[in-house]
């Protein structure tokens, strides 16, 4: 019998900023479908549709394409270009929550870092005044002896 890793069976860990993006994005609708029309315009299909579809309407649609072409492309480079900036404030807000968590976990890392040093150099300092004292009684009673 095959035994599985226990560490395959836990879900992935998300830095928590990760985390907190993704349960957002599942949640909000009009994210989902921002998100989804950014993706598809992104993407080589969206080209071959509009590229297909253009010399479609220009060459078969209609005797003069050119003004409504015009009003339906410049239409949707507005939208498109909407969208694209909605995607780069939201990676933008994704990217300062991002960097102020890590500061936030470093700042405390930092701190403790600190506070074990100063421990260990009072204890080195203490085991170094121990050991002193001690040779100080080892070598007091050399001499009275």
């Amino acid at each position: 019998m095959a035994q599985s890793d226990p560490q395959q069976a836990q879900p992935p860990k998300h830095h928590p900023v990760v985390a907190a993006h993704l349960a957002q994005q599942a949640s909000d609708l009009q994210v989902r479908i921002a998100d989804a029309i950014t993706k598809f315009a992104g993407s080589m299909l969206f080209v071959y549709i509009h590229a297909v579809g253009f010399a479609a309407w220009m060459l078969l649609a209609e005797n003069s394409p050119w003004p409504t072409l015009t009003l339906v492309v410049s239409l949707e480079a507005i939208f498109l270009s909407t969208f694209v900036m909605i995607g780069q404030n939201r990676q933008a807000a994704f990217q300062q929550a991002k960097a102020d968590h890590d500061f936030v976990e470093q700042e405390l890392e930092l701190k403790t870092n600190t506070e074990l040093t100063r421990a260990i150099h009072t204890m080195t300092n203490e085991l170094h005044q121990r050991l002193l004292a001690g040779e100080d009684k080892a070598s007091l009673r050399r001499e009275l002896s």
